[in-house]
């Protein structure tokens, strides 16, 4: 009796060791994510470490229902957006866990970092203007609070309200300036709409490139794979178009920023390699593929950004904490619906 008790214990054992061993050679990522960067990204991780990049892409919602639904099953190691509204509402909703990384702040800016410990960012964008070389002069930009003005009637192009980006720049003023004063701005932005929202942020630059509008509200790396396309149509549309930042006067705020943000999963059942896997991202080699193949901001300040990108020169960014992109969303978005935002 003793002798097959003994030979189950070994045999557990050994049943264990192989599962952990299994374990060990993966990370599960839950994907929001759609750009080609990214599989150089985990290609490299892999050829690195040894360790497979399993990746499920689906939307942030989708993902977030999912994790929620197979709870302590979930095989989710990590949950990947491209918007910090979304993160925020995972950890809220108890789906992620704290991360810990030592020396997290030499290499990853203050301000673009979760205070509550819950996400990592991992690359950045501004949600800025873009205006028509013809018909627009830089001097009549200001503000995101100036394209309210009665000289952009009929003039604005943006995405719709659906739009995760949108709905956190809307966030983001209501953070900044409080319900009352955003919904009277979001009034006067639908007053100045040059057709009703619809299409991608590079189908907004296409159509001032066609006449349709002379201003859009798009976020900045899309006009970085404007310029760098291989397809005529995409760089003239990028070339009949500047890039202004907004908010950049002394005293102003800054331009609204989000970011793409890793969100450890509460049940992750590979951590170790899900802590690797963020550690790779966030290192100099990782941050440089970023920049130069999806044109995004470094999360790291000595990391430069792509040349197509430096050109349009340093700015200001709203200091604000990213946390408040989420914290205010489902404020945002009935500010959207009150004021007839498509």
């Amino acid at each position: 009796m003793k002798k097959i008790i003994f030979g189950t214990i070994l045999i557990s054992f050994f049943l264990s060791c192989v599962n952990q061993s299994k374990k060990s050679n993966e990370v599960n990522l839950y994907s929001q994510r759609h750009y080609n960067v990214d599989k150089i990204q985990y290609k490299n991780f892999e050829e690195l470490t040894g360790i497979k990049v399993n990746v499920i892409k689906a939307n942030a919602d989708e993902l977030i229902e999912r994790m929620k639904n197979e709870g302590k099953n979930s095989p989710a190691d990590l949950f990947i957006t491209v918007d910090v509204g979304k993160l925020f509402q995972a950890s809220e909703m108890g789906l992620l866990q704290k991360i810990t990384i030592p020396s997290l702040n030499e290499r990853v800016s203050e301000d673009l970092m979760d205070k509550n410990g819950f996400w990592v960012p991992i690359t950045y964008r501004s949600r800025i203007i873009v205006y028509s070389n013809k018909r627009v002069d830089v001097s009549e930009l200001s503000t995101y609070e100036d394209l309210a003005n009665e000289k952009w009637r009929g003039r604005i192009l943006v995405r719709s309200s659906s739009n995760a980006y949108n709905q956190a720049l809307m966030s983001s003023m209501v953070a900044n300036l409080g319900i009352e004063a955003t919904t009277k701005w979001s009034e006067s932005i639908v007053k100045n709409f040059a057709r009703d929202p619809k299409g991608s942020d590079r189908d907004q630059v296409k159509a001032i490139a066609a006449g349709q509008g002379d201003i859009a509200i798009v976020n900045s790396y899309y006009i970085g794979l404007l310029l760098s396309s291989e397809k005529e149509e995409e760089l003239n549309a990028g070339n009949a178009i500047s890039v202004f930042f907004p908010n950049q006067s002394k005293g102003q705020r800054g331009s609204h920023i989000n970011v793409s943000g890793v969100g450890l999963a509460k049940n992750s059942p590979n951590k170790e390699n899900a802590i690797k896997l963020i550690n790779y991202l966030i290192s100099e080699e990782a941050q440089k593929n970023y920049v130069s193949n999806s044109y995004e901001y470094s999360v790291n300040p000595s990391i430069k950004p792509d040349k197509i990108v430096q050109k349009w020169g340093e700015f200001k960014r709203d200091t604000l904490d990213l946390n408040l992109l989420g914290k205010y969303r489902q404020e945002a978005i009935r500010i959207f619906d009150k004021t007839d935002w498509k």
